[in-house]
């Protein structure tokens, strides 16, 4: 049986490492968030009107690739993901929350939170994951499955072809706000797209399965957030509350709660590679970035990591999938 270490508990890291414990390997996976879901996390929010719940990452997924339908129907069976037409014939979201079919795939796996992984050592043992002061370890391989910058700097030391890849795939950032409103905000649509700095906004409470008070999602535009990502969290939620009601035929309700969060690896355009494997030293990435910028292109890259490494590659190997769009 090998061992097998993945950084990384989004959607590429839980794929691969489910594909790789249904072949035999033993798997731990190493996040640093206190839950599941990585860029499909959800945030819940107490007020004065009940818990309001925000998808505060991905908005929705598509399902387009025959793999990704089956694996999703999976999840629609076990009542974890429903259609929403709102943003496309072909779009879903997690029930009740955006992270609810991730926290389905982690339940029978290894997955540490709250563990910043701060470098990866190899030695004639294996692979070595370094958090905080600690190591643990050793494992027969290791894994990469967070944004290309972040995974950049973990591959440098080992494969400088792994981080030259990982070092162009280049992502933007993404300014987002939580608003809850004590009344239906007067949008006619639940949601809207490319409206100035908007991005996107979304209804949140109207998607399937949502419950509690009017709850929007507002992000802004790459380029915007790019110029203003340092700006403070409670500037650019104001900002983004004042470009949202503007789009409002009336003045705003009362505001219950209202915050902002910064994702400073948001969106890439892919690197239409797949995923990587060097066969020789054991260590592979997977992600959205070596894809493109879906959910469904993060578990295609993450499953392809696992076909390479459980079939047989040769060293430095490369999965291309070119999924169609």
């Amino acid at each position: 049986m090998k061992r097998v270490a993945i950084v990384g508990a989004g959607i590429a890291g839980l794929a691969c490492a489910k594909k790789l414990q249904e072949r035999g390997s033993e798997v731990v996976l190493f996040d640093k968030g206190r839950g599941t879901g990585g860029r499909m996390s959800s945030r819940r929010v107490d007020t004065s009107q009940g818990a309001a719940s925000f998808d505060h990452g991905a908005q929705y997924f598509t399902v387009r690739e025959a793999a990704f339908l089956d694996e999703v129907q999976q999840w629609h069976k076990a009542g974890l993901a429903e259609p929403w037409t709102e943003a496309g014939s072909d779009a879903w979201v997690g029930v009740p929350t955006m992270n609810a079919p991730l926290k389905y795939l982690a339940e029978r796996l290894d997955v540490r939170h709250l563990h910043h992984v701060d470098g990866l050592m190899r030695d004639r043992d294996g692979w070595w994951v370094k958090v905080g002061p600690e190591k643990q370890g050793p494992f027969d391989a290791a894994i990469i499955a967070v944004p290309a910058e972040q995974a950049a700097a973990l591959l440098g030391l080992h494969d400088i072809a792994m981080a030259t890849h990982a070092m162009m795939a280049r992502s933007q950032p993404c300014w987002t706000a939580m608003i809850a409103f004590g009344d239906r905000l007067s949008i006619d649509h639940d949601h809207l797209r490319n409206r100035g700095l908007i991005s996107w906004a979304a209804r949140n409470s109207a998607k399937p399965g949502r419950k509690g008070p009017e709850s929007w999602v507002v992000q802004a535009g790459g380029n915007w957030s790019a110029r203003n990502v340092e700006m403070e969290a409670p500037v650019v939620a104001g900002v983004l509350l004042d470009a949202l009601v503007a789009e409002a035929k009336t003045a705003a309700p009362e505001i219950l709660s209202i915050t902002a969060h910064r994702w400073r690896f948001a969106m890439t355009r892919g690197a239409d590679q797949g995923s990587l494997w060097n066969a020789r030293l054991q260590l592979g990435a997977c992600g959205d970035w070596l894809l493109g910028p879906r959910v469904e292109f993060a578990w295609l890259s993450g499953r392809s990591l696992a076909d390479m490494m459980t079939q047989g590659t040769v060293d430095r190997a490369m999965a291309a999938l070119r999924p169609h769009v």
